[in-house]
């Protein structure tokens, strides 16, 4: 565990996200424990790349001087696991919200996911789900979008290195995809279904990889808690 000396210079910790928080909740739980545990009362505490709630995996929190540096980690390459579901969509591109549409599959041969999910390999134009944490005028996306708001996304250009359908037992595909900063797997899967089509919605995701860093290497988040609390108690001996 680093020392107190680095976490308040400037240390990154890998923690893998559990399902259902946000990144927030993440960083809000580590700012907490280090406060708490060593009596601090201000520290600077962010992430380097958001997760969904409904996602789970490799999450960098970088502290103290160190947050300086969360674009270069943002700026990184990402690798995610997950799995789709054929034939039906949600208005935020995955479980979060009920089916709003369903769609024919029976035309889909195994074949065809494969050609249509290597036809996304390279640079592409990608509209990100309107359920989204990006922001218009200071408010997120996903705020205006439940209040009503009639939200058009700008398109952005992002890279796909790859995308590998490792499983497919219809409707569900299951992925392995790497990609640049700021791609949407989301909206990955809501486009592969249109060019099947059809329709699709991410069931699953976890990051596995952030640049050369990997969620392997990565704390749970109670171990990372214990963790913190023991140098503490190391520290004021």
């Amino acid at each position: 565990m680093d020392s107190l000396t680095d976490i308040l210079q400037g240390t990154y910790l890998l923690v893998d996200k559990p399902l259902d928080w946000t990144s927030f909740d993440a960083v809000n739980k580590i700012r907490y424990t280090i406060r708490n545990s060593y009596g601090i009362k201000k520290i600077k505490v962010g992430h380097a790349g958001t997760l969904d709630p409904l996602a789970t995996g490799l999450l960098i929190i970088c502290t103290g001087r160190m947050t300086k540096q969360i674009e270069n980690f943002q700026g990184l390459d990402k690798s995610y696991e997950g799995q789709l579901i054929l034939g039906a969509t949600t208005p935020t591109y995955d479980g979060e919200m009920e089916i709003d549409e369903t769609f024919p599959v029976d035309h889909i041969g195994i074949d065809d996911i494969y050609q249509a999910a290597q036809s996304f390999v390279g640079e592409i134009t990608q509209i990100p789900p309107i359920y989204s944490a990006i922001k218009k005028d200071g408010v997120p996306l996903y705020k205006l979008a439940r209040a009503g708001k009639d939200i058009k996304p700008k398109a952005r250009q992002v890279v796909i290195h790859e995308f590998n359908i490792t499983s497919v037992a219809m409707p569900s595909v299951a992925f392995e995809v790497k990609c640049s900063k700021g791609t949407y797997i989301r909206s990955l899967a809501n486009d592969l279904g249109r060019k099947l089509s059809s329709g699709a919605y991410l069931s699953r995701l976890r990051r596995t990889a952030i640049g050369n860093y990997t969620v392997k290497d990565a704390w749970e988040i109670d171990e990372l808690v214990e963790a913190i609390k023991r140098s503490a108690h190391e520290y004021s001996r």
